[in-house]
């Protein structure tokens, strides 16, 4: 895609999006959130373009999709690339078609966090034959054929046993995703009369797949503050997670640009202080849901 100068982002994320950004040479400008959805704001976009500004890069948080319509106009406007983090996002629909239909690109990881993984590596998506084609060569060394390179490429190939490995996942992967889902309404069930605590609900026309339960937590209104619960779980063997805490903002690389000022970023700011995903996978046992339910309220 040749993206240069500088791409607008969101801080609400792993701290990898930027990286990426980052070792290209580009500079990030950071976003601020939707409160209800966690994912960039679109109506944010526009006040942030510059004459140096090549690209959008939205991230699919939690695998609740970004508003791909509003996004893609303004980039059909301002003649802008569109590419999608979409890390949380395998098996994720939208109106019946594939989440990662949208965009320039949309980019999975297969982590061995991921509900589908190959313990590490990824996938590119796009629509674009002549891309994916440059994508492929850049991949495996710049390789056309046997005698011909025709760029800088690295070594980007995944292994057999990695193939293997996610031929097995893909065997199994709609029954986690009913399993998962299964978890998330019985936390919801639990812990929806809980004062100051938030869970997000399903969208119409949006088939998730399930691979987080996040919740917020408000400490006006909860009896602990996040970091308290945070803890009192830990010390019962339950290993929630703060993510996305803290905002790639705040790191030292990026906490100096004009984009990552704090006044800049209040919705972020905000969410990132109250944010926590509860374990969920699919061995995770009904009385083992609702014991972390009854932690949290005691």
């Amino acid at each position: 895609l040749r993206i240069t100068g500088e791409v607008i982002t969101t801080p609400f994320s792993f701290v990898a999006t930027t990286h990426a950004l980052h070792w290209n040479g580009i500079k990030p400008v950071f976003c601020d959130i939707d409160e209800k959805t966690l994912n960039m704001n679109p109506e944010k976009i526009e006040a942030l373009i510059t004459p140096n500004t090549t690209a959008i890069l939205p991230v699919h948080v939690y695998g609740h999709p970004c508003d791909i319509e509003r996004t893609a106009q303004i980039a059909e406007i301002y003649g802008l690339r569109v590419l999608y983090d979409a890390a949380h996002a395998f098996g994720v629909k939208v109106k019946g078609g594939s989440l990662l239909n949208h965009g320039d690109l949309s980019i999975l990881s297969f982590h061995a966090t991921k509900k589908f993984n190959t313990m590490e590596g990824g996938a590119i998506i796009t629509n674009d034959e002549k891309l994916k084609k440059r994508i492929d060569y850049l991949k495996n060394f710049g390789f056309a054929d046997e005698v011909t390179v025709v760029g800088p490429g690295i070594n980007a190939k995944m292994n057999e046993f990695q193939a293997a490995l996610g031929l097995l996942q893909l065997d199994r992967f709609d029954t986690v995703v009913k399993k998962n889902k299964e978890i998330t309404f019985l936390y919801r069930e639990h812990l929806r009369h809980v004062p100051g605590l938030t869970f997000f609900l399903d969208t119409d026309n949006v088939d998730y797949n399930y691979s987080y339960f996040p919740v917020l937590i408000d400490e006006q209104r909860f009896p602990l503050s996040r970091d308290a619960l945070y803890d009192k779980l830990k010390q019962n063997n339950i290993f929630a997670r703060r993510y996305f805490y803290p905002l790639i903002s705040q790191f030292p690389t990026y906490r100096g640009l004009p984009s990552a000022s704090p006044p800049n970023l209040p919705i972020a700011e905000k969410i990132s202080k109250q944010i926590l995903c509860l374990p969920i996978y699919e061995d995770l046992d009904v009385e083992d849901v609702i014991r972390i339910c009854e932690i949290i309220k005691a």
